[in-house]
């Protein structure tokens, strides 16, 4: 539910959360357990970005048995199926309802700055003073695109994912879809299937089986632990972090999607756009080299989810070990495409994304734009940051994985308020 404060200009609370999406819902969650006052201050509405800055056919590509946020869980009859966005909205918008979370929609964040007991908080409805604060605002505020994107030709139209509906939005003609994580794919597929020539640009990617042994991949990832996985496991946590996500698809089939099974329908796959060059299109040929590694490491994670089986004396509760065909490419792959010859009228970045902190007046970002943190703790005393890749662990990225990171960070903030007064 929102909070009326049509009349506010300057109020004082404990913490104020940034984001009112399921990070900072379980934040709320989380401090009201602890009965720490706090407010919730979205620019939008409750699941802004899950209602304005998504296309119309995505699923998630977990299923609604991960669906958990803290106090709160699926409760329907497919636990093996995978929400819609309408779904999504409902099952956050639902949670809000049921924690009577305090939450001041239509609130943007202007500028933050410290002051002597803590934050101060601008916003177009008025001055917020904050001893802690928990920045929910998600990693997903600007698409990247490459600052080539600007060399093509006029009349292209360019869009980026956080921007694409549905294919009614492009002109008639070919497509080049830039990007091969979850979100790539799926464009891809959908495009093509309304009847456009596409070709993806692939670049470093994530191949994953959708179901392996008779179980969902998710399933083999929580079983063996692999989603718990933290910052201690990882050797280069920055790199992990900037991974795009794992090439899935949430369908009722728990359909297979990745390279073999795009070029199988006619996309054409070339590698990294590199540059444009007198209309043409430029692209890496290290597409051989970036498909086998991705192959590779599909690889070496089905031989941890076998050795795990063995170890543990289940082969007989599952299918029997199987690999994957290699990707297939092309022996030459394309080097370049001229937009003219080829009818290119459309780009799609499936490029990624990274967080806007411009309202953050802080010195806590690092030369990325991204917070310095330790687990969700900032660089600077009072300030916590949730809803990250890998922000303590591997399901940090998934919904189900906020709610060891709110407990963690607002556990954390509990004790630095006690040690404030």
């Amino acid at each position: 539910m929102s909070v009326a404060f049509s009349e506010i200009y300057d109020h004082s609370v404990d913490t104020l959360v940034i984001g009112a999406g399921h990070a900072g819902l379980a934040a709320s969650y989380c401090l009201t357990q602890r009965s720490i006052d706090h407010v919730v201050l979205e620019r939008g509405e409750v699941a802004n970005s899950w209602r304005h800055e998504r296309w119309d056919s995505l699923k998630l590509f977990t299923p609604n048995w991960q669906a958990q946020l803290p106090g709160y869980g699926y409760s329907g009859n497919d636990p093996d199926g995978f929400m819609a966005v309408k779904d999504v909205i409902d099952f956050i918008d639902e949670y809000a309802v049921r924690n009577n979370a305090p939450i001041q929609t239509s609130t943007t964040v202007m500028a933050v700055s410290l002051t002597k007991t803590g934050y101060r908080v601008e916003t177009n409805r008025g001055t917020w003073h904050c001893r802690s604060i928990v920045i929910a605002s998600g990693a997903c505020n600007s698409a990247v695109i490459p600052k080539f994107a600007e060399s093509l030709p006029a009349d292209i139209r360019q869009l980026s994912a956080r921007d694409y509906r549905n294919p009614g939005q492009l002109k008639e003609g070919a497509v080049i879809v830039v990007g091969a994580s979850a979100t790539g794919l799926q464009l891809a597929e959908e495009i093509f299937r309304a009847g456009h020539a596409v070709t993806l640009a692939t670049g470093e990617h994530v191949r994953l089986p959708r179901l392996y042994r008779g179980r969902d991949i998710q399933w083999w990832m929580h079983a063996t632990g692999l989603l718990d996985e933290g910052l201690a496991d990882i050797d280069d946590i920055n790199r992990v972090r900037r991974l795009p996500s794992p090439q899935l698809v949430g369908s009722h089939r728990h359909d297979i999607l990745d390279l073999n099974a795009l070029t199988g329908l006619g996309i054409r796959l070339v590698g990294r756009w590199m540059a444009v060059n007198n209309d043409v299109a430029q692209f890496s040929g290290s597409l051989p080299n970036v498909c086998a590694l991705a192959d590779l490491k599909m690889n070496r994670l089905l031989n941890a989810i076998d050795q795990w089986v063995e170890e543990t004396g289940r082969s007989d509760e599952f299918e029997p070990s199987h690999r994957f065909e290699s990707t297939r490419i092309d022996e030459l792959p394309c080097l370049g495409l001229n937009f003219e010859k080829e009818n290119i009228q459309n780009v799609i970045w499936a490029t990624g994304y990274r967080p806007d902190y411009s309202w953050l007046n802080v010195p806590v970002l690092d030369k990325k734009g991204w917070i310095k943190h330790q687990g969700g703790v900032a660089d600077t005393p009072g300030m916590y940051v949730l809803g990250m890749p890998f922000l303590r662990c591997r399901k940090s990225s998934f919904i189900h994985g906020i709610e060891d990171d709110a407990r963690f960070v607002t556990d954390h903030l509990d004790n630095y308020l006690k040690k404030e007064n």
